[in-house]
């Protein structure tokens, strides 16, 4: 009798640990299953939209470089850049017709209910036909001949020639801070007033008495950007502030909450990956 009593003991401690055994791994099978079934948390979720620019012809290369790199890590996102110029995009972030204004300029006190991001530091170019002998103006000297007091390249040690004063159209962020700058606000006299920097370029390396101002960026060996006041129109000199003409690159959103894409672009313009495009394109960088 206690050789059964014993067998049945033995039976009945067996059958409660295999119960034990399977109760334990269907809890933790459950919560296993529970974990991998969670949704991925909202700040993980992909980026997808489009953001709109328009405005400032001399922030165009900058801006395009911007979208395509930013949408290279970020495929649902489409960057449309449109131009017009500063004022444009001003009025257009204002109104909501595109996300972001390019203005390659300061604000002025009337244009409100904006914020606005600097993204870069632009040097402006006085340049001059490869041919003119002169490459060296003061302030004064660029004043003086942009409001029609020097007309001719004699007089500030060039040869005997007309000077061409080129500039661009009424409106334009370079011509806004160029005459800013200079002290000619709304005093100059253009025999050309063009609509895009590189029209200006292109008509200074074909008109030999020809001067006019581009962003730093746009110089290269077929014009000559004089230096003023004896100091040379570089990206280093800019920056240490010995070199007078420069200007900011700004993009403006209208006041409110952004869009999370329209965010993450401005982040990314502003940021170590987007400041190291601005280096390479030979502006100056915001940091």
């Amino acid at each position: 009798m206690k050789k059964v009593f014993a067998a049945m003991t033995a039976a009945l401690m067996v059958l409660s640990l295999t119960a034990c055994s399977t109760g334990g791994d269907s809890s933790s099978t459950s919560s296993a299953n529970s974990g991998s079934s969670s949704e991925p948390s909202s700040s993980q979720a992909a980026l997808s939209g489009t953001v709109s620019m328009s405005g400032s012809t001399s922030m165009e290369e900058i801006a395009k470089i911007f979208a395509e790199s930013f949408m290279e890590t970020n495929s649902g996102v489409t960057v449309d850049v449109q131009l017009g110029g500063s004022s444009v995009g001003v009025k257009n972030a204002q109104e909501g017709v595109t996300d972001i204004g390019n203005v390659s300029r300061d604000l002025k006190d009337s244009e409100t209910g904006l914020k606005a991001y600097t993204v870069a530091i632009d040097g402006i170019s006085v340049i001059v036909n490869k041919e003119n002998t002169v490459n060296d103006l003061t302030l004064e000297q660029i004043a003086q001949i942009y409001t029609g007091e020097i007309t001719n390249w004699k007089d500030v040690g060039g040869e005997d020639m007309a000077i061409v004063v080129v500039g661009r159209e009424a409106g334009s962020g370079t011509r806004g801070a160029f005459e800013e700058i200079v002290g000619i606000v709304d005093q100059a006299k253009y025999a050309q007033e063009l609509t895009e920097t590189g029209s200006v370029k292109t008509s200074v390396e074909t008109t030999k008495g020809a001067i006019g101002y581009v962003s730093m960026s746009y110089v290269d060996d077929k014009v000559t950007a004089v230096k003023v006041d004896g100091v040379e129109a570089t990206e280093e000199n800019a920056k240490a502030g010995t070199y007078s003409l420069k200007r900011p690159f700004i993009m403006v959103v209208k006041e409110g909450e952004l869009r999370p894409e329209v965010q993450a672009f401005l982040d990314f313009a502003m940021g170590d990956e987007g400041q190291a495009l601005v280096a390479a394109k030979k502006l100056i960088t915001i940091k």
